[in-house]
């Protein structure tokens, strides 16, 4: 199978958290660590915060891949999982769609708004699938603040703070992604409980730093604040690019709705891929 001289994308965001979609169902396109990491460079490559590859798939309708702008690769986003599903949808005239991603296959829906819902499937609770570098209650970790861990597919780790507007996230969000408690890094979220339906959410992520929002950070900081007892089954995620709702009933998957935009498509210049 040869691959492309060229390469074809499709940069959308949800609520500010900037993806690229690249198509590779029917004409093969190989992504390195190397490209991934040049690609989402927003002075010399395209720019965003997740790259997904389109991949053929037997069971669904696309297979997706997920880089980090880092060119680190992760299992699971759900800002992009939702482009994704949208771009499926609008392509096949549908309501619904199944995508396979590192957490198996996952229905999409749009709703009557609009927005895109994505069954994200089950969180891990448990400390040595988040993963964590020692057993201990994931609710509560031995750490100053005493956040709380999950894994959505990727790992996260929240704290719930009294004033967001206190927290300095450029600041603490290195240090703990960083932070020997975390094996292979975490997302690290700061969460002010407005009401029990109602949180707002400011993120540090892993391998990209501050961003407007992020679909699997909701999901993890809202089924941590339900393990606490904080909020109910359904809440808003308010973050700094829009808000999405998160559900759970503490059993089965976890529900994630947004909208998402796509802003514009494109052709990468021949001389900007490896030969």
């Amino acid at each position: 199978m040869t691959t492309t001289s060229f390469l074809e994308f499709h940069k959308m965001h949800a609520n500010g958290d900037d993806f690229v979609i690249v198509d590779a169902r029917r004409v093969p396109v190989a992504i390195t660590e190397q490209l991934a990491r040049r690609l989402g460079d927003r002075n010399r490559g395209i720019g965003f915060n997740q790259l997904a590859v389109m991949l053929p798939c037997e069971h669904a309708e696309a297979q997706l891949v997920f880089w980090n702008a880092d060119g680190s690769p992760l299992a699971t986003c759900g800002s992009a999982t939702r482009g994704a599903a949208d771009f499926l949808m609008r392509e096949g005239n549908t309501a619904a769609v199944v995508v396979r991603t590192g957490r198996g296959l996952l229905t999409c829906t749009r709703t009557a708004s609009g927005d895109i819902s994505v069954s994200m499937g089950q969180p891990s609770l448990g400390w040595a699938d988040i993963p964590l570098a020692r057993e201990m209650d994931t609710r509560e970790l031995p750490i100053a603040g005493s956040p709380a861990a999950v894994s959505m597919g990727n790992p996260h780790c929240t704290y719930f703070v009294d004033d967001l507007a206190t927290v300095d996230v450029a600041a603490l969000g290195p240090a703990l992604e960083h932070h020997a408690l975390f094996p292979a890094r975490t997302n690290v979220h700061f969460v002010q409980v407005i009401n029990r339906q109602h949180i707002r959410l400011r993120i540090w992520e892993r391998g990209g730093g501050v961003a407007l929002g992020s679909g699997s950070c909701a999901c993890g900081a809202a089924v941590n604040g339900m393990r606490r007892g904080l909020l109910d089954s359904e809440v808003r995620v308010e973050c700094d690019g829009g808000s999405t709702t998160v559900q759970w009933d503490g059993v089965g998957p976890v529900m994630l709705t947004g909208p998402v935009a796509r802003l514009y498509s494109g052709r990468l210049a021949d001389a900007f891929l490896p030969p």
